[in-house]
């Protein structure tokens, strides 16, 4: 499938917020479009990477109202990249907090990549809550669906697979998801950089369709992104997402009442498309929009158009 819709212009949030979920943690949301417009709340993916102005462009600011925040450990919620009390249960219940606060009854749920994960379980333990669900890069957080950016992802990016196994002495080389998880959890804060940035640069690579040099250096630059998307990406994975072995597929008949519309790359090196084709299947009133110029970034300038199409649908 190939979809050309203009994006909508990057807007400024209307309001900013903060949101004490624990003694501990802290969340940052922030409000965009039409405060009465159609609800709709933004999932970031990563775990750990958090929300950014520039998901305002797949919404049309007069029709939506766009609430995003950024999850436990990330950006811009505090603290940055803590892990204690950090699990797919209190993400689903930081949720229905935020819809709480923000005195809303129903939503629709966007999500990509982790946030997709996220958006299914979230619905699927509060379908009466949404209205429908747009998903981008569907990650359905099997054991066998994350060891695959240790495997079988090195097959499709040869290159960057090499700098990352390279990056690990060769005695630790057969387990490459417990070296680096060693070594992002280490207590000293350089093996940490490093392995941190390591990962970030292969996983970024790994990302787009067509080579995005800018995104890259972007990525490359910013420290924070990389301490808690990789903190939080191995922390989750370590313990299974903290899910059972395929949760989402197995209890897709509590929304497939709801509409869907699911987005994704025929290029997805790191979330592989038959995910996408599997939910599709289980899903009875579900659209599966596949891109054929598409990988997994919302950055591709395909799945992009397709995202910003997708919203415009589901309001008609």
């Amino acid at each position: 499938m190939h979809v050309e819709h203009p994006l909508y212009p990057v807007s400024q949030s209307r309001e900013e917020g903060t949101l004490k979920v624990s003694s501990l943690h802290t969340l940052h949301y922030a409000l965009y479009g039409n405060p009465q417009g159609m609800p709709v709340i933004v999932l970031h993916g990563g775990p750990g990477y958090g929300c950014t102005d520039s998901i305002s462009r797949f919404f049309d600011p007069e029709r939506w109202n766009v609430v995003m925040f950024d999850q436990r450990g990330a950006m811009r919620s505090q603290p940055l990249g803590c892990m204690e009390e950090n699990s797919t249960q209190h993400s689903i219940q930081d949720i229905e907090t935020l819809r709480k606060h923000l005195h809303i009854d129903r939503w629709f749920v966007f999500g990509g990549s982790w946030g997709s994960t996220l958006a299914l379980l979230y619905g699927q333990e509060f379908p009466e809550r949404c209205l429908g669900f747009i998903l981008r890069g569907i990650f359905l957080a099997r054991r066998a669906d994350y060891l695959h950016l240790f495997q079988g992802m090195g097959k499709i990016f040869p290159e960057a697979y090499e700098r990352l196994v390279q990056a690990i002495p060769e005695e630790e080389r057969r387990d490459l998801f417990e070296a680096y998880y060693r070594r992002i959890f280490d207590s000293n804060p350089e093996i940490q950089r490093q392995a941190m940035r390591e990962f970030m640069l292969y996983d970024t690579i790994c990302a787009t369709h067509l080579p995005q040099p800018e995104m890259i250096e972007a990525i490359q630059r910013n420290d924070s992104i990389a301490f808690s998307t990789s903190k939080a990406f191995f922390h989750y994975c370590k313990h299974d997402f903290f899910i059972e072995p395929n949760q989402i597929l197995s209890r897709m008949d509590r929304i497939s009442h709801l509409p869907s519309i699911i987005v994704h790359g025929r290029w997805d090196a790191i979330c592989l498309p038959d995910m996408a084709f599997s939910l599709h299947r289980t899903w009875n009133n579900s659209l599966l929009w596949m891109i054929d110029d598409g990988g997994h970034s919302s950055n591709d300038p395909a799945i992009a158009q397709a995202l910003a199409t997708a919203t415009d649908q589901l309001l008609h």
